[in-house]
């Protein structure tokens, strides 16, 4: 299988203002790519612009910035369409913007699992809708960010792996759909990233929770996932497993599930439930 080279070609990433969504931007520009930068933060958005410009402004003219609620299928439309417009056409859509939750079911408002599920997996649906048409035109690339969660169980975050495993169902079964028009679609499943986006979680009552925050394995930088990304994405592959956390979980929650569920419970648990239950 050839190697994809994106020199030349225009990167749409969601979620762009975040940690990982600016490095994620700095590679892909760093490889010769046009990028539309996605978020429905402006603020985060200018300061991504003005970084870009200060750090390499030979790299601007290249960058178009965005604001885009992923939530909303017309937004993503006009996302597009505004790729389209300047760089003629969508050859990668990284479907990247996420939010997390800290809370147990049985506390946990329906609707903080609902908004989740709207943006992580229908965020991706939406942006993923929007440019098929091109994507197929194009021969492009669907990269999606998932997580340790999406294929193995995460205790306290039921809404947050549900979405997770939802993408993993959904862009699974659209590979074979669209790899025989030339379309590769790539599922990245990281541990714990060090990025604003567990510091954001919601909490039971949909406001940010105020729990400790627990890792297992190491924490890694946005930079070297990024590059990761990227690596893999120029090899074409189907799915990354980010550090050796992400590789051990998938084949201990395969091999012997009821032994990753027990260490995951024992090292996370406390952040759920700091007072052990009778």
């Amino acid at each position: 299988m050839s190697i994809r080279n994106f020199n030349g070609k225009c990167v749409v990433i969601t979620g762009a203002g975040g940690g990982l969504g600016k490095a994620l931007v700095r590679v892909f520009l760093q490889a010769g790519a046009s990028v539309v930068a996605l978020d429905r933060d402006l603020q985060a958005l200018h300061a991504l612009q003005q970084s870009i410009f200060t750090d390499t402004p030979s790299q601007a003219p290249s960058l178009l910035t965005a604001v885009c609620d992923v939530t909303q299928l017309p937004s993503c439309e006009a996302a597009i369409a505004q790729a389209t417009s300047r760089f003629g056409g969508t050859d990668v859509l990284i479907n990247n913007a996420g939010i997390a939750h800290r809370s147990a079911f049985s506390d946990t408002q329906v609707d903080v699992l609902r908004r989740v599920m709207e943006v992580n997996f229908f965020g991706a649906v939406h942006c993923t809708h929007a440019a098929i048409a091109n994507l197929r035109q194009r021969k492009g690339m669907v990269i999606v960010v998932s997580s340790v969660a999406g294929f193995s169980p995460l205790i306290g975050r039921t809404g947050y792996a549900a979405s997770k495993h939802a993408l993993h169902g959904f862009f699974d079964s659209l590979r074979t759909e669209v790899e025989d028009d030339g379309v590769d679609v790539l599922i990245v499943c990281p541990s714990f990233i060090e990025t604003g986006i567990d510091r954001a979680a919601l909490g039971a009552d949909g406001q940010t929770a105020a729990y400790a925050r627990k890792t297992t394995g190491a924490t890694t930088q946005p930079a070297e996932v990024a590059a990761a990304i990227l690596k893999a994405a120029h090899q074409r592959k189907t799915l990354l497993l980010f550090s050796f956390t992400a590789k051990a979980a998938w084949w201990l929650s395969r091999l012997w599930p009821t032994r990753y569920a027990a260490i995951m419970k024992r090292r996370l648990q406390a952040e759920i439930f700091p007072i052990t239950r009778p």
